[in-house]
């Protein structure tokens, strides 16, 4: 007698699915799993880009579902977090959900930056889910351009310098 075993692909596709996105996304928590660990979830943190202009550093987080209130965003000591909270939005005992892929609960994200910032004047907005962060630079570390004079009477150099360093490294050299 053969023994016959059920097999549903896609319930094998999920499960390789949910554990690749467990492996490559860190340590989210999504409905439906267990909390590891302690009482609350963990905690999961939001894709950022960083970008730099020569006046700026510009931080975008990508946060939909999360209201503007739900965030806290402070800088100390070089260091730019991000944090707060989204919820499950879905709590109906009428529904039976069929995949979760997007993290619930805390999330924190720090992004150290160069000291040279303007701490006072970091602004923040939220549109459409996205978060925009812009971190002023101190206007003494913004590059400045410098012109370069040509012809006679220009010159960075005065009349002798050259010669008077030449002078006094022949001197250190016993010349």
């Amino acid at each position: 007698m053969t023994v016959m075993t059920g097999w549903d692909l896609f319930e094998d596709l999920r499960a390789a699915q949910d554990e690749m996105l467990r492996a490559t996304r860190g340590h989210g928590w999504r409905p439906g799993q267990p909390v590891t660990g302690g009482t609350t979830p963990p905690a999961w943190a939001p894709a950022v880009d960083i970008s730099e202009r020569k006046d700026a550093y510009l931080v975008t987080a990508e946060l939909p579902g999360v209201k503007a209130d739900q965030v806290e965003i402070t800088f100390e000591g070089g260091l730019l977090t991000i944090q707060g909270e989204r919820h499950f939005a879905h709590d109906s005992a009428d529904e039976k959900m069929h995949r979760t892929e997007r993290f619930y609960g805390a999330f924190r994200r720090s992004i150290t930056l160069p000291s040279h910032v303007e701490a006072d004047k970091i602004e923040a907005s939220a549109e459409d889910g996205v978060l925009r962060i812009m971190v002023p630079k101190a206007p003494e570390v913004q590059a400045k351009r410098i012109q370069v004079r040509v012809g006679p009477g220009h010159t960075a150099l005065k009349p002798g310098a050259v010669a008077r360093k030449s002078g006094a490294a022949a001197k250190k050299n016993g010349s």
